[in-house]
Formats: structure tokens, C-alpha cells, sequence
């Protein structure tokens, strides 16, 4: 209760001032907010603070001091907050929510009045390539605001998101800077969960599919993920679908994002589920191995432990690298009687049960006559270094930006996916090659730093 009437004490203050609009695309602020708290090391009460001027933002901008970055921070926090999710759909929704939340509009003194850029360089740079959307009624609007949406739509799909949704950050049309009452064209509704610039049909797409495509496509190459031209024409159904989980972020070959678990396919896969598990194991020093299980999904069938695998080798080495890792930490707390050593030898045997073919510390290799085939591409290797980017940590990315152009990141499981994605989607490599990719961004994860760079590009010879 405190929390709601701070922040409705802070946008009543700003009504004098104009007629507000930070509710109207709600769904990416209650998403936002649920990243921003997973870690909230700056005490903020709320992202809808970053959408206000900077007198009301700082009733809501617990330790940030440069209010004109207020959107950005939050923005910045809740991409890293998402890095860190383990489940693939939800940590690429989440990249995407950050994203969309970024370039939102900011409330301003007036119609046509544009609003202050930060002056601030973001940590994670998706976030750091865009900015907010401008008043549509001030200098250069519709221009300036293009240009961020097709900013927005090449970080949405370097992310693995469908770009289609770029257009959601869309603001409303151009009000009359002249108008007395500072209306504008705007809406308002906080008990709106999806937003009401959507339910209400308000608006603007401020560029076309095909230039959104092109944009990605120069981006990130010919084969880049495409915008779907239906999802653009309705953007309110898109947007209601994704504030209700019908739909997730993530790009799907075609462009368009993927359904994801509705009541009525929750309980086919829970049938699959039932199937059996897969990982037929049965070592249990420190724990037993995470169950693998065939969901029955086209692409990515199989899962363990929260990710998902187009083949059931990487997923059983996925399982496997899970138990070991718990109990190797179990034995180094006392926790069991045992040495390292021990589950060393029994991630062996998992392995070798499995016929997998991999020892510890390695990946699969599958070779074609010697070598995997990366088709049309070339080196997917994975690089470990300090500075990419203008990153101030460590951070991975790809050694051959010309085939595999995504930007750095903190969480090797981002890099390694699109990799493995563009393998098999762009360059159309061998079956053995996507098998040995996926084996390697499933050893990789079981690995920090360098060891896991390592890790990945030992599985593909690189």
C-alpha cells in the first residue's frame, strides 16, 4: 500500500502539468517491474517513475541521481536481471520486455515538447543503442521515432525475439502544441493490464515490415529473423496475446513468435512428459541427474533442468553436467562424504550410459570426414574478453562477427543460442554440426568465463 501511494502521489503532482500517458502500454511496466525486482540494487519503487519528467521521477528514483536516465537505468537493470533467467522463452521475453520498455515515450512538459536524452552509456549495450520515443508532435518526430523503432527491431532480434515487436513501442498520434488542455492524443488507464494505446486502438506503427526487415537484415545479414506482416497490421491482438502469455518473444523461423504453453497445449506436453524419463541414469552421489523428458515440441523436443534441445544427446550431456555440478558442490561443502574426484567419475558413467561419447571437461565432436560442416558459414567460434562492445566486465560473443553478427553478452547461453540458431537456419549446416553445437552450449553452461568459451568451441573443433 505504501509502495501505490507513492507512485499515485507522484503521477497526481504531474496531471498539473500535462494530461499523463505512462500507463497506456502497462504491460511492459508490470513486466519490467518483475525483472527489476529480481535485483533491485537501486531501491527503485517502480519503472513507471522513468516515464515521468524528472521533478515527479524523483519521488520513485530510490538511489538514482541522474533522473534524466531513470528509464534507462531500469531498462538496463531488468536486461541483466533477464540474462540471468535459465529458462530460454523466459529470458529472451524478458531481453525483449527491457528492450520495448527503453524506447516507451516520456512524458514532457507539454505537447510537442521532446523529452531529455541520458547522458549515460548503459553496461549492457542492446540497451545502450536506443533511446526513448520522442512527442510525435515535436521537431523531427516521425523521423526520430522511426529511427528508434528500427533500432529497437535490430536489438530485439540480435536477442532472439521476434523484431515485429518494435512496433509495440509505437506512441500515439501528433496532438495540437497549441492545444490549451495539453490532451494531445494520448490515453491513460492503469487497470488496462495490456495497455489501453492498444485495447483502444490508439497506436502509431512508425515504420513498415519491410523496412523493419531490411533494417535487420543489414544488421545482422540476409538471413536475419523477419517481422510478420499480419502481426504488424494487428498490433492490438499482438500485444493482448503477449500480456497474456498466448505468445512469447522469441522469433521463430518464419519471424512470427512462437505460442507458447496455452491450457490447451500445457496438457499435450504434459502427456509427453509422461512418457517416461529419458535419462535412464541411475548414479545418485550428491543427487540424482535431472530427468530428461521429450515434450513433444517440433523444434526443441527434448528438456532438462529448464532448457530445451533439438536432440536428446545434448540434453542427456545437459543432465548430466547438472549433477555433476551439485555434486561436486556438495562434496566440497561436506555436505557428502565424497571428493570431487568421485563425481567426476560418476558424470563418466552418466555419459557413457547415455552413449553419448563424451568424457568430462569435453564436448561431442561429430565428424564428417574429418570435419563438421558449417555450410555456408564459417568459425562459430565463441570469444571471452574484456572491452567488447564498451562492456566493462568480461563478456562473450562471437570471433566472426561477418556470419554471426550479435553483439556481446554477459551469459554465454545468448551467444551460443544464436549461434546454434544461425547454423541451422542461415548457414544451413550439417545435422551433426547443429547436434555438436547444442552438445557444446550444453557444456558451456556448466562452465564460467573462459572454461566455458572453451567448452563450446571444443564441441565444434573451433
Amino acid at each position: 500500500m505504501k509502495q501505490s501511494a507513492v507512485i499515485l502521489s507522484a503521477l497526481v503532482a504531474y496531471a498539473t502539468a500535462e494530461v499523463p500517458q505512462e500507463q497506456s502500454h502497462r504491460m511492459f511496466l508490470t513486466a519490467t517491474q518483475t525483472l527489476l525486482q529480481l535485483n533491485n540494487r537501486f531501491n527503485i519503487v517502480d519503472p513507471v517513475f522513468g516515464l515521468l519528467g524528472a521533478a515527479a521521477a524523483a519521488d520513485g528514483a530510490g538511489d538514482v541521481t541522474n533522473l534524466d536516465c531513470l528509464q534507462q537505468i531500469v531498462a538496463d537493470e531488468a536486461f541483466t536481471n533477464a540474462l540471468a533467467l535459465e529458462d530460454e522463452n523466459e529470458r529472451i521475453t524478458g531481453l525483449a520486455n527491457a528492450l520495448l520498455f527503453r524506447a516507451l515515450e516520456k512524458n514532457t512538459g507539454s505537447v510537442g515538447l521532446a523529452s531529455v536524452n541520458c547522458n549515460e552509456v548503459a553496461n549492457n549495450p542492446e540497451i545502450a543503442a536506443i533511446s526513448q520515443h520522442q512527442d510525435p508532435a515535436s521537431e523531427n518526430a516521425q523521423q526520430i521515432n522511426k529511427d528508434i523503432t528500427l533500432s529497437l527491431a535490430v536489438q530485439l532480434a540480435s536477442v532472439g525475439a521476434d523484431p515485429t515487436l518494435a512496433l509495440l513501442a509505437g506512441t500515439f498520434t501528433a496532438g495540437d502544441p497549441n492545444d490549451p488542455t495539453a490532451a494531445g492524443n494520448t490515453c491513460n488507464v492503469d487497470t488496462d493490464a495490456v495497455g489501453c494505446i492498444f485495447t483502444q486502438n490508439l497506436i502509431v506503427a512508425d515504420a513498415t515490415v519491410d523496412e523493419i526487415n531490411q533494417a535487420v537484415a543489414d544488421a545482422m545479414g540476409a538471413d536475419a529473423p523477419q517481422a510478420n506482416e499480419a502481426m504488424a497490421e494487428n498490433l492490438d491482438a499482438l500485444a493482448s496475446a503477449m500480456a497474456s502469455g498466448q505468445i512469447s518473444a522469441v522469433a521463430s523461423d518464419n519471424g512470427a513468435s512462437k505460442a507458447s504453453a496455452s491450457a490447451s497445449n500445457a496438457g499435450a506436453s504434459a502427456s509427453a512428459a509422461a512418457s517416461g524419463n529419458l535419462q535412464a541414469f541411475s548414479g545418485n552421489l550428491g543427487g540424482a541427474a535431472p530427468a530428461v523428458q521429450n515434450t513433444g515440441d517440433d523444434n526443441r523436443p527434448f528438456e532438462t533442468n529448464g532448457v530445451t534441445f533439438q536432440n536428446i544427446g545434448a540434453a542427456i550431456q545437459r543432465s548430466c553436467a547438472v549433477q555433476h555440478n551439485a555434486c561436486a558442490n556438495a562434496a566440497n561443502s561436506g555436505q557428502i562424504d565424497a571428493s570431487v574426484s568421485d563425481c567426476d567419475a560418476q558424470e563418466d558413467e552418466c555419459l557413457a550410459q547415455a552413449n553419448t561419447k563424451i568424457k568430462r571437461g569435453k564436448s561431442v565432436k561429430i565428424r564428417q570426414n574429418g570435419a563438421l560442416d558449417f555450410g555456408s558459414c564459417s568459425d562459430p567460434s565463441i570469444q571471452f574478453a574484456e572491452g567488447l562492445d564498451g562492456r566493462k566486465e568480461a563478456a562473450f560473443a562471437p570471433n566472426n562477427k561477418g556470419d554471426f553478427s550479435q553483439g556481446s553478452a554477459l551469459n554465454i547461453n545468448i551467444i551460443s543460442s544464436f549461434i546454434c540458431g544461425r547454423l541451422r537456419d542461415s548457414c544451413k549446416a550439417g545435422d551433426a554440426t547443429i547436434q555438436a553445437c547444442e552438445a557444446g552450449q550444453a557444456a558451456a553452461q556448466g562452465q564460467q568465463g573462459q572454461a566455458a568459451a572453451d567448452a563450446f568451441n571444443t564441441a565444434l573443433g573451433v
